[in-house]
């Protein structure tokens, strides 16, 4: 549709298609004829859009998004996926679960070398050369472009001994008692939330007994018997499931977060990002490996 919508200006997008501004309206009256309705409202300074041509727009952009998306798609599939891939990714979240996806990535495109950044730091993509970023939880970059790869569950847990020599936290005041291990960089630092089945939300604020800035050191510490442990199911389900660790009032709700791939552009996307982040949408999903449970074999299903 021929609209610079943030002019409100017929001659700045006419300009943009090297139309003139009079043939411009002529296309935008003749779009209105055809469906009989209106879609500008016309004053004698500016333009602006109807709800019906708000939505028209709408609808236009995202059908010339996806025919855009679709020419992309036919022109890579000439293509060779080759060059330098460079990802960042929170350090736990990577040593922990990114290695096998990796390299199964690398064995699908062989021209592909990929160089990781561990780091829990914020990392400035366009600064530091960085094609694809993970980041767990909220987003604040407006102007990067975002895709969920998987749900970030939150869970209390603590060890059978621990729970031998405590006993099992059967409600919201005997958690709150228990010594908690902490990770000192949370978002929401020391701010444990969870809802109980009447829908009443509870924060756990009692003892800190260990404050540690590393989850793997959290989940050891929590292994170890020394307290409860609040943490992401991507740090402590595959222990929880194994046994080592016993979730804590499972019929209280958690907070859940998300897990997300961050890139500069849609429309520049380098096509080894494209790849690899929907192999990470693959890999991971709505139901990722570290909350499936296992199998008699030991798989996960």
């Amino acid at each position: 549709m021929i609209f610079d919508r943030h002019s409100g200006s017929l001659i700045g997008a006419a300009r943009r298609f090297g139309l003139s501004a009079s043939m411009a309206g002529k296309h935008v009256s003749a779009i209105e004829a055809d469906l009989g309705i209106r879609l500008m409202q016309r004053s004698t300074r500016q333009l602006s859009l109807t709800d019906a041509g708000r939505a028209y727009y709408t609808r236009c952009k995202r059908i010339l998004e996806e025919v855009d998306d679709a020419n992309r798609e036919a022109s890579d599939a000439q293509q060779a996926v080759r060059g330098v891939l460079r990802v960042a990714v929170p350090s736990t979240f990577g040593a922990m679960h990114l290695g096998g996806v990796l390299a199964r990535y690398l064995e699908q495109h062989p021209a592909v070398a990929v160089e990781v950044m561990l780091s829990d730091r914020y990392v400035d993509l366009l600064s530091e050369g960085i094609d694809v970023a993970i980041r767990i939880g909220r987003l604040l970059d407006s102007d990067l472009v975002a895709r969920r790869l998987a749900p970030c569950r939150m869970v209390f847990c603590a060890s059978p001994d621990f729970i031998k020599r405590y006993g099992m936290p059967k409600n919201v005041e005997e958690l709150r008692r228990a010594p908690r291990l902490a990770f000192s960089e949370a978002v929401s630092a020391g701010d444990w939330t969870l809802t109980d089945p009447e829908g009443m939300s509870h924060v756990i604020d009692g003892p800190v007994r260990m404050a540690v800035n590393n989850t793997q050191m959290l989940l050891a510490a929590a292994r170890a018997g020394a307290g409860v442990a609040y943490g992401p199911t991507f740090v402590f389900g595959e222990r929880i499931a194994a046994g080592d660790l016993i979730a804590l009032l499972p019929d209280h709700r958690t907070s859940e977060l998300a897990i997300h791939a961050l890139y500069p552009s849609a429309r520049n996307i380098s096509l080894k990002a494209r790849r690899f982040i929907d192999h990470l949408i693959a890999s991971f999903g709505a139901e990722p490996p570290w909350d499936r449970a296992p199998t008699p074999d030991g798989a996960r299903v």
